[in-house]
Formats: C-alpha cells, sequence, structure tokens
C-alpha cells in the first residue's frame, strides 16, 4: 500500500473509504473484501489515519464493461449451502471438500450460536469444478479419505495463510510485515523470537487494519485473533523463519521507538533540546537549589541526608539514652533546603512543644458533657442517678412483701377450707 500526502502526489484528489464504496456502489463488506483481494487500490497517509482511494481509481473500475454487476460478481461470497447449489453437489460432500482443503474460503462470520460460518468466493467455486470435475462425482481420492479420517480441518489454516499473503501484499513498510507475521504465534513463541519489549508494542502500532476500522463485535475479533494463530508445529515453524527474516529487513531499515523518542522529537521540534538523561549516583555532589523566599526557623532541625534522618550524607545518628530518643537536633546549614523528612520531623517538634505548652485541666473541675443532640434539655431536667434509684428499689420491696404476703393468706384460707370439709 502505498503512503503518500492528503492530497496526494502532484495534487491527485483523494476521496474516504466510504464515499468510494458509495461511487462504486458496494456495500462497506464488499468494498472491504475488494480492498483486500487488490481490486480496489488504496493509498495510506503519511500523516497516519485510514487508507484513501484516488479518484482516478474510482473512474477506472466505472468505466469497466459490466459495472456495477460484474464488479459486484467479483466479490460475491457464498455459504455451504448456496455454494453446494452453485456446484451441483450436497452440503456433505462440499463441507467435506472444504475440510480437505480443496476450496479456500475468504471471510467468515458468527451466527448466533457463536460458531464459524466460511464463506467463498463464487467465481472460485466456478473454477474448481472447471478445474477437477472428479472431486464433485463418485467416490473421493484416497488422499482426500485419509486427511478426512484423520480429523484434520484445512479451513482455518487455508483462510490464514490467504489472509497473510494478501497483507503483506498490501504493506510496503517493513515494520509492518514484520507485525502481519507476527500475528501468527502466540505471545510465549512471539517472546521466543523477538526479545524486545519495545518490538513487540511497535508492531500492535503499525499492524495494518480495515479500511473502516474494527467493526463487528468483539466476539468476532476474539475469534479471528485465534483463528489467526499457527497451531501445526510445521506451520509454526515457517512462520517463526518468516518472522526472522523480515524482522532482519525491518531493523535494518529502521529501529523501533524506545520510551521518551516521541518526546525528545517533540522537544526538537519545538526548538527545545531534549534533555540527556544519565545513571544516577548517590555518591554525585548536589547541589543546594536557590531560595525563593527565605523560610523562617522556628526551631533547630536537623539537615537530612538522601537515606533519611542523619547528617548531611545521610549517616545514622545515636541515640541519647538520657533525653529525646532522636538526640538534639543540630542547626540547619545556612542556604540549604529542608528535605520532606526535615519538615515532618519539624511538625513533630512543634506539636510536642504545643503539647508541654498547653496548660494542665484542674483537678476539682469536672469535664463538662455536651448534651447530645435532640435530647440536651431532657438529659438536663434528669434528676442524679442516686435520688431515683431509692423509690424505685423500696417499690419494688413492698411490691414482694405483699406478694408474699398475699400468698401466705391465700395458703392458711385453703388449709381452713380443708379442714372444715373434714368435719
Amino acid at each position: 500500500m502505498p503512503v503518500t500526502d492528503a492530497v496526494g502526489t502532484n495534487g491527485a484528489h483523494m476521496v474516504a473509504a466510504g464515499r468510494a464504496a458509495a461511487d462504486l456502489v458496494l456495500k462497506r463488506g464488499e468494498f472491504e473484501l475488494a480492498v483486500h483481494l487488490g481490486i480496489v487500490r488504496v493509498e495510506a497517509l503519511r500523516g497516519g489515519g485510514r487508507p484513501r482511494v484516488r479518484q482516478e481509481e474510482i473512474d477506472r473500475l466505472r468505466s469497466e464493461h459490466g459495472f456495477p454487476g460484474a464488479l459486484r460478481e467479483r466479490v460475491r461470497t457464498v455459504g455451504t449451502a448456496e455454494g453446494a447449489r452453485l456446484l451441483g453437489i450436497s452440503p456433505v460432500r462440499f463441507t467435506r471438500l472444504a475440510r480437505a482443503g480443496c476450496v479456500t474460503p475468504v471471510a467468515f462470520y458468527l451466527n448466533r450460536y457463536r460458531a464459524v460460518v466460511w464463506l467463498y468466493l463464487a467465481q472460485e467455486l466456478g473454477g474448481l469444478a472447471a478445474r477437477s470435475p472428479e472431486l464433485l462425482v463418485g467416490r473421493s481420492p484416497a488422499w482426500m479419505r485419509d486427511r478426512l479420517d484423520s480429523g484434520r480441518d484445512c479451513r482455518p489454516r487455508n483462510w490464514r495463510s490467504r489472509r497473510i499473503e494478501r497483507l503483506l501484499s498490501l504493506s510496503e513498510d517493513p515494520w509492518a510485515r514484520a507485525a502481519v507475521v507476527a500475528q501468527t504465534l502466540d505471545p510465549a513463541q512471539l517472546a521466543e523470537v523477538v526479545d524486545d519489549p519495545y518490538e513487540r508494542a511497535y508492531f500492535a502500532r503499525v499492524r495494518p487494519e480495515p479500511v473502516f476500522g474494527q467493526r463487528g463485535s468483539s466476539a468476532t475479533w476474539d475469534t479471528m485473533g485465534r483463528l489467526m494463530l499457527a497451531d501445526e508445529p510445521d506451520e509454526i515453524l515457517w512462520r517463526r523463519v518468516n518472522l526472522i527474516m523480515e524482522l532482519d529487513g525491518a531493523r535494518e531499515d529502521r529501529q523501533a521507538p524506545r520510551s521518551g523518542d516521541e518526546r525528545r522529537a517533540d522537544l526538537e521540534v519545538f526548538g527545545r533540546p531534549p534533555v540527556a538523561v544519565g545513571p544516577f549516583d548517590r555518591s554525585d555532589p548536589v547541589e543546594p537549589a536557590e531560595r525563593v523566599d527565605p523560610v523562617e526557623s522556628v526551631g533547630p532541625v536537623e539537615p537530612v541526608g538522601l537515606m533519611g534522618v542523619g547528617g548531611p550524607t545521610g549517616s545514622p545518628r545515636q541515640a541519647d539514652p538520657d533525653g529525646d530518643p532522636l538526640g538534639p537536633a543540630q542547626p540547619a546549614a545556612s542556604g540549604s533546603p529542608l528535605g520532606l523528612l526535615a519538615r515532618l520531623r519539624l511538625r513533630r517538634v512543634r506539636g510536642g512543644r504545643r503539647r508541654q505548652e498547653r496548660a494542665p485541666r484542674p483537678a476539682g473541675r469536672p469535664a463538662e458533657r455536651r448534651p447530645h443532640g435532640g435530647h440536651g434539655s431532657r438529659g438536663r431536667n434528669r434528676p442524679p442517678a442516686g435520688q431515683q434509684a431509692g423509690p424505685r428499689r423500696e417499690g419494688a420491696a413492698d411490691r414482694g412483701q405483699g406478694v408474699a404476703e398475699g400468698g401466705r393468706s391465700w395458703q392458711s384460707s385453703r388449709n381452713v377450707d380443708q379442714g372444715s370439709n373434714r368435719q
């Protein structure tokens, strides 16, 4: 796919893919297939973005004999049932031919059950009937029976090989070609061939995309990603060798961008030279920063080193057994900036001094109790607990005594009745 400017070379007019499909009387799927098969030539923009079509290319296709019917017939796809009807065979025999590799699918879609439905070019099916009529009638050949009895299905591999060949023919950038081949390897195998993570990340940026972007559901793209992976040992070895060859050519052309290369390029564009970043060495002397506003010193503060609290070089300090465990603070050097740990320790020292300076509460003064929200008046008018507990306990005792006396009187009356009955 050639790369041109937005207006094309020599002032040629470029149109978007959607307008080109409308001018050619093609649906979006048919236009994508026409681009994939090389029927419609597109050109990528130099500044990035989706590819466009020259107006001369549209005029050429519109001037062909039989437009638009002839153009639509070249990109017409059929499924298993319609393909079997075109060949005059049963759908079962057509499926056996496709599984054996006699017919190569050009596209697929997912049905309602998330099953892969393969699509074939109608023109290629007509060529199969003219090229190998013995496959359509009679008994299947021995090689075909052996391949089907082993459970082999050649449809994913043939579709994958066809797609990779077409993408390689449409890509001129060496890194884009290497990215196309890299799609056939899983992450583990790709890491064995390409050990540089920046190069593997660069593959995702330069990989060719459809002219209309990633249309369809996520399940369709996940299925396409699985179908693009090589699953047989001989194919995996072949793809690894091709990736090594394409990667060598890409490295000779240019190196993959590293972290910070884009920012450095932007600085150069704006006239600011890039800053050289070197390894950090703790032994290098650190110059004090220039102070804009002098900070008023509240108390003695000790300078902080690189490794924490200590002297200017970060050496640990011995604790004072009689006083503060951190020891007396040393005065800060004049003009040296306060680090984060020094400011935190300064706040700690200030808080300790404030707590020490705070006056203690008198011993005879009770603590003030704040009334609860909505119940403050009720809590203030309530009598003390000692005065309220006495009457309650006395009333409870009186009630208990009355119950006891009533029980004894009832028991005595019962005994009197029993005595009267005996008499």
